[in-house]
């Protein structure tokens, strides 16, 4: 095994190329465990779309130690913050307790995660909970929509593809295929286990070697496809909801790409906050919104500047075209050094204050592992933001803010609008 230390990290790999990761934080009684596999819904070819999630669902449904109920009670015990999710790029689970349970609270995640049963009858009564899961989303007008946006913006490609699978393929999920999936993804090499707050990191190793150490790597790579971004316009009509939803999007510097803080900044200088062109345009000037605003979503290989709001289907032309404006207004005049300094004033102070959060922080720690391979001091980061200049902000919106990339969805009551790709031109 070897060990080192980047700036308030202190890093382990063992032999079978499990990462220990810890920051151990002065005066604080908390501690946030992570357990986190580089294995998300990109990952999987078409016929196993859907089983990092199920997996994700599976391993609470008990152990050769632990039935589904003693996992629930253990983890109401140890304060009821263990916390499961999965991405299109991960598969991750969390829990936050006081330090003296930190042993405990080890025991039970990895646990789950080095002995899980899969039982058939656990099995069908999670793939029940899931498509309820699914139905769940379709009555969110929001969510709908962004499945099918995504659907379309990643055509013939992983990323597209919901990450909770179809009710066929979760149907599918039998004791044999989940396990065979299982041992093969969810393998030491792909597993990242990070302790932030009163931890000692000698502890969370010997944890670490002690429930994983004897497992072998993986005997297959996982391959990821490159994404590339479709830039389709689609209309779904649906008379039910009050209000018409729209996202408007075109691609963007992916998370490692060295542009990436100008592209954070330049999206919340547009839509990022209650100043944000889009917030004060929209909402604030006219009234036409309540949920309005544009985010930075970055893949490792890809990005995906998105622009959202949500209004009476007679005002959504009107704030489409607004937001269009606000767009092309950075094109033709850039944006104020006004606007630079407070979005930068807006990072770093979001950064600074996570630093207080045991769970921020292992959180942090863990997206820069899983990212770059290495950990980036917060100096450094603090450093790159302040380097972010109104020209290079002025570089990322030419490059990428042109009408042939624009894509575009809407969902809402929708038949006496006029909605035309002729309408997205900057």
């Amino acid at each position: 095994m070897t060990a080192g230390n980047f700036c308030n990290i202190s890093e382990t790999r063992l032999e079978n190329g499990l990462a220990v990761l810890t920051d151990r934080m002065e005066g604080v009684r908390s501690a946030a465990l992570g357990f986190l596999f580089r294995v998300g819904a990109r990952d999987e070819a078409s016929e196993w779309h859907g089983i990092s999630h199920f997996i994700e669902h599976a391993v609470f449904k008990g152990t050769k130690r632990r039935s589904t109920l003693d996992i629930a009670i253990e983890q109401d015990r140890l304060g009821g913050n263990l916390d499961a999710f999965t991405t299109h790029e991960e598969t991750g689970f969390v829990i936050k307790v006081v330090d003296d349970k930190v042993g405990e609270a080890f025991d039970l995640i990895a646990d789950m995660l080095s002995e899980p049963r899969f039982l058939a009858t656990d099995l069908e009564a999670e793939q029940n909970v899931i498509i309820e899961e699914m139905k769940m989303t379709d009555d969110v007008p929001e969510e709908q929509l962004g499945e099918i946006f995504n659907t379309a913006l990643f055509p013939d490609n992983a990323l597209g593809r919901p990450i909770t699978g179809t009710p066929k393929s979760v149907r599918s999920f039998d004791p044999r295929r989940t396990r065979e999936y299982f041992d093969r993804s969810f393998t030491p090499e792909n597993l990242i286990v990070t302790a932030a707050g009163n931890v000692e990191h000698e502890q969370i190793v010997s944890l670490a070697a002690q429930y994983f150490g004897s497992r072998p790597r993986g005997d297959s790579k996982i391959t990821r496809e490159t994404a590339t971004q479709a830039s389709p316009f689609i209309v779904r009509n649906r008379r039910d909801l009050e209000q018409a939803h729209f996202i408007l999007s075109t691609p963007f510097p992916s998370a490692q790409d060295d542009r990436r803080y100008a592209a954070d900044l330049l999206a919340n200088i547009i839509g990022g906050g209650t100043s944000s062109r889009v917030w004060q345009s929209i909402r604030e000037e006219r009234g036409l919104a309540y949920s309005v605003g544009s985010a930075a979503n970055l893949y490792r290989d890809c990005g995906v500047f998105v622009l959202f709001a949500a209004t009476s289907p007679e005002q959504l032309c009107e704030a489409l075209d607004l937001s269009i404006a606000e767009l092309r207004s950075v094109l033709t005049d850039g944006v104020s050094e006004d606007e630079l300094e407070l979005s930068k004033d807006t990072a770093r102070a979001s950064i600074l204050l996570s630093l207080e959060d045991s769970l921020a922080r292992a959180a942090s720690a863990t997206a820069q592992e899983l990212t770059f391979g290495r950990q980036i001091p917060v100096e450094e980061t603090l450093a790159n933001i302040d380097r972010v200049t109104r020209a290079q902000l002025l570089e990322i919106a030419h490059e990428f803010f042109r009408t042939e990339n624009f894509a575009f969805a809407a969902l809402g009551d929708l038949e006496k609008q006029k909605l035309s790709r002729g309408q997205i031109v900057l």
